[in-house]
């Protein structure tokens, strides 16, 4: 499984109008099945006056992925949505599009693209953030060599999560995983072998 991906940051929902037809969509982050499903179901009791309450979500840890039409021709609903979400390259996400039929019926095309629409402005209102696995770290070093270390942690693409200014100041901060041995190599470089950093977990978080 990759160190990396792609998910949603947080809940939203974002709706557009063709023909007379209303049409929602939302996105939310989820990171198990059940959590899709009750989701779903909170906007299908929501909207439980609407016509259809399409979905569709991918779990990254199953690697499950479902969708519904709801009651619209096979094909023109759950699977423009789930599709969407494939070429999003996002997971852990449930996307649901709710329909109030405005009279006009729009075709097969024309569902097609008006689910695919909402699922997008779903997805984007949601926002698409990157997460990583990185390596937490502390270090603890002399005043001295403080402003240095600090400088160097940054450009190497690490993040100081905390400092601690105590007799020497310590600080605790994640870089990217897989890079603690590059990392290692220009530390000692950098301070002629006298710091040296511990790895004390892990985290998934964004960049």
């Amino acid at each position: 499984m990759s160190d990396s991906y792609k998910t949603l940051a947080r809940e939203a929902c974002d709706e557009y109008i063709v023909k007379h037809s209303r049409f929602i969509g939302y996105a939310k982050p989820v990171k198990t099945e059940k959590e899709a499903t009750d989701y779903i179901n909170e906007i299908s009791k929501k909207h439980w006056d609407a016509k259809h309450n399409v979905y569709a979500y991918s779990i990254r840890e199953s690697g499950v992925k479902r969708y519904s039409d709801d009651g619209e021709p096979q094909g023109t609903a759950g699977m423009p949505v789930l599709n969407v979400i494939l070429q999003e390259e996002v997971t852990d996400c449930v996307v649901v599009v709710t329909r109030y039929f405005g009279g006009v019926l729009l075709g097969g095309g024309g569902l097609v693209r008006a689910y695919t629409h909402s699922a997008k402005i779903g997805i984007d209102a949601a926002e698409i953030i990157t997460l990583s696995k990185w390596t937490v770290c502390e270090i603890q070093c002399e005043y001295t060599f403080y402003g240095k270390l600090e400088t160097f942690i940054r450009d190497f693409g690490g993040v100081i999560e905390d400092s601690d200014f105590g007799e020497n100041v310590t600080l605790k901060f994640r870089i990217k995983k897989g890079l603690e041995e590059s990392f290692d190599k220009k530390l000692q470089d950098l301070s002629n072998g006298k710091v040296n950093f511990s790895q004390i977990g892990e985290v998934i978080a964004g960049e």
